[in-house]
């Protein structure tokens, strides 16, 4: 099935053929279900601190930060945002010149509050002569949006997320990129220097950069502090190959073999190479405008005083698991596994060395906010492979539709996960733990596309907030819904929390 020039082309990738043929496998088997044991809820498996406890835990984050720490803020900044514009892209093709869908009204009613209006409006002048208003009066709505969408004008139909104008201010506007910057420095500094970074495109890396040299400076005398911004792009070897719909190798016309990216799951080996004992990981569109930031900033200092309080406490019983500890010790340390990492031993015999391996390895603490219909990934106790019962992020691709059971939980699940994660990624010696040594490798997902008009069959890594972050010890915290803004499309903008 694979000749020669074949390898050639995996070995250049970084890509062992042993990968290949395990990708191959999967195509023909697809992904196991996840086994459910419930939707997590407050009091089995969230966390709702009460006010007294959120004081104690963003003191102690500020000790922990003012012990000089290294704490990094991780931003996924790779996805292009042409699916933000899917609207205004039919409406520049549509059969009819004006306005007609609910959107369009909405995007061209309130088409001034947007915070690239101004840009616009100089993209419109500079092609065609005149401004949105004269444009509009005139009824050339449509040169309006592709000046928005369009190489020549904003490009924002090519650009990623991260680059595009969000919010208004009267020192000018700002995307999503400079949100971050400011977030880094509010509740990620330390040692009077704030760690951000982006995972970009290799086509927009240069751009990002160039705005990064732009900004950065401003804020940082804004805030009073250094910043180090550093970027990475996606590993080749991180790439799947692509299959026909009969698990046979997709190829190209020239007859090489097609890779795709391997989605945000590939991003766990950019993880892996921060140098860091704190990161904090955020989706590039969820921000906003700073009259809204105190509340996000708090709630960033209490997941994280959440994480050094356990990761503190698990590194103690480490440390007495060292020594030998005795039979009540013991109890103690499974008390704390089940109850605070909510860990449950099932069948396991509950001895030294299954406690030391509950505790020593990465922790995440994620944000969860109440469930109000949003698109993402929901908090549950799962079934791991060695037979206990852990605290997992899952997406709806991994449980079982025809399980009628299985799908009452997800749909009545109370919370989701809107990316929301403080990650301490050492261990209690101080040495970094190799992250993908913690990935479940059975919880990928297959996906139908196409490419030059043939059907073919997609492979994505475990997600890195699921599969890939599967082994860690987890906790959820539940956030107020402030703190969960995402962009999903052009008109999210006009929602009063992207409103300065």
């Amino acid at each position: 099935m694979l000749q020669e020039k074949d390898l050639k082309q995996i070995a250049q990738r970084g890509i062992s053929e042993e990968q290949i043929k395990t990708q191959l496998h999967q195509f023909e088997t697809g992904f196991p279900f996840l086994k459910l044991e419930a939707a997590a809820a407050v009091g089995r498996g969230i966390v709702a601190p009460t006010e007294a406890e959120r004081k104690q835990y963003v003191s102690a984050w500020e000790q922990y930060k003012a012990a000089g720490r290294r704490i990094v803020k991780f931003v996924p900044a790779s996805g292009a945002a042409s699916r933000m514009f899917k609207n205004m892209f039919a409406f520049v093709d549509a059969p009819y010149d004006v306005p007609t869908t609910d959107f369009e009204k909405k995007y061209f009613d309130e088409i001034e509050k947007f915070a690239f209006y101004d840009a616009l409006d100089a993209a419109c002048q500079k092609n065609e002569g005149k401004g949105i208003k004269a444009l509009m009066a005139e009824g050339n709505y449509k040169a309006v949006a592709a000046n928005m969408l369009r190489k020549e004008g904003l490009n924002y139909g090519q650009l990623p997320k991260g680059m595009l104008l969000f919010h208004k201010y009267a020192e000018g506007a700002r995307t999503p990129m400079e949100e971050h910057l400011v977030e880094g420095a509010l509740y990620a500094a330390s040692n009077g220097e704030a760690h951000v970074h982006f995972t970009v495109s290799h086509d927009h890396l240069e751009f990002f950069k160039q705005k990064v040299a732009e900004k950065a400076d401003g804020f940082a005398q804004k805030y009073g502090i250094k910043y180090d911004i550093t970027f990475s792009e996606q590993k080749p070897s991180t790439d799947t190959l692509a299959a026909n719909t009969d698990n046979t190798p997709f190829r190209e016309d020239d007859g090489s073999l097609l890779f795709r990216p391997g989605g945000h799951g590939a991003l766990i080996e950019n993880l892996n190479e921060i140098e860091a004992d704190v990161v904090f990981i955020k989706n590039i569109d969820n921000v906003v405008p700073d009259r809204l930031k105190p509340e996000t900033v708090e709630w960033k200092q209490v997941i994280a005083g959440v994480l050094v309080t356990l990761q503190q406490k698990a590194f103690d019983y480490l440390r007495i698991l060292d020594h030998g500890a005795t039979d009540a010790q013991l109890q103690e340390i499974a008390q704390f596994v089940k109850d605070c990492l909510c860990v449950d031993p099932k069948d396991n015999v509950v001895d030294a060395g299954y406690l030391r391996s509950k505790l020593d390895r990465p922790m995440r603490v994620c944000g969860v906010v109440k469930n109000v219909g949003e698109p993402g990934g929901g908090p549950f106790l799962t079934y791991n492979q060695d037979g206990t019962v852990s605290l997992q992020i899952l997406e709806s691709s991994q449980i079982d539709t025809n399980n009628e059971e299985y799908m009452k939980m997800f749909t009545q699940g109370t919370h989701f996960n809107p990316v929301d994660l403080v990650c301490a990624v050492k261990d209690y010696l101080g040495k970094p733990y190799h992250l993908p040594d913690f990935v479940d490798k059975t919880t990928g997902f297959i996906s139908s596309k196409s490419k030059g008009g043939k059907e073919l069959k997609a492979l994505e890594l475990p997600g890195l907030w699921n599969g890939a972050m599967s082994d860690w010890s987890t906790v959820f915290v539940e956030v107020p819904l402030g703190t969960f803004n995402p962009v999903k499309t052009v008109n999210d903008l006009l929602r009063p929390q992207h409103q300065g």
